[in-house]
């Protein structure tokens, strides 16, 4: 089965293509250039569109613009090639790296971590030792370091939200409309409204 996957919820979008599981091409870019990425990934295969069998996308939490995007994309491809989707949230995709704390950048001076839910990075209960992977982790890596985690380097594979992860944690694929964002809060220009 030829799956395209993809994540754009964080500031770095992810795609992958895979046959029966064998990671064929995988590409890192940004929400803007998705299609460019999935263009690539199946020329450089051997592929069209046409031969795509499922989809596989990111749906958050993170940027509502760039989870949207990514959804967008799924939900235009899904439909025109009449294939099915399966959804999977970025910190599960993080989280199923052995050994490792998903910490998603939500900005506001919050992470998304599991549950999923947004909080101060002063706030996490954290184990010494736990190994925080993701942008969040990035980004509040001083305040995570200084509760006892340690953050690997800021260009550690780890810490991308790599498509092939949500691939390999897709089962379940149905209507590409059935799949949801996950919000964990009220997208910034709502709130700036109330």
């Amino acid at each position: 089965m030829l799956v395209l996957a993809f994540d754009t919820a964080t500031d770095l979008a992810t795609s992958a293509l895979l046959d029966d599981g064998r990671l064929l091409g995988e590409r890192v870019g940004s929400a803007r250039g998705l299609l460019d990425d999935v263009r690539v990934l199946l020329e450089d295969a051997g592929y069209t569109p046409d031969d795509i069998d499922a989809l596989v996308v990111g749906t958050g939490p993170g940027s509502f613009t760039s989870t949207r995007i990514g959804l967008a994309v799924a939900r235009g491809l899904g439909l025109a090639l009449d294939v099915p989707a399966a959804g999977i949230s970025t910190l599960a995709a993080l989280g199923s790296q052995p050994g490792v704390f998903p910490v998603v950048d939500a900005r506001r001076h919050e992470v998304f971590v599991e549950g999923p839910r947004a909080v101060a990075p002063d706030d996490l209960d954290l184990t010494p030792g736990t190994v925080c992977v993701g942008s969040g982790a990035v980004r509040y890596r001083s305040t995570l370091e200084r509760k006892g985690a340690e953050v690997p380097p800021d260009d550690d594979e780890r810490h991308v939200p790599r498509a092939r992860l949500h691939a390999a944690l897709a089962r379940e694929f149905g209507p590409v409309d059935a799949i949801e964002p996950l919000y964990v809060r009220v997208p910034d220009a709502e709130a700036s409204l109330a």
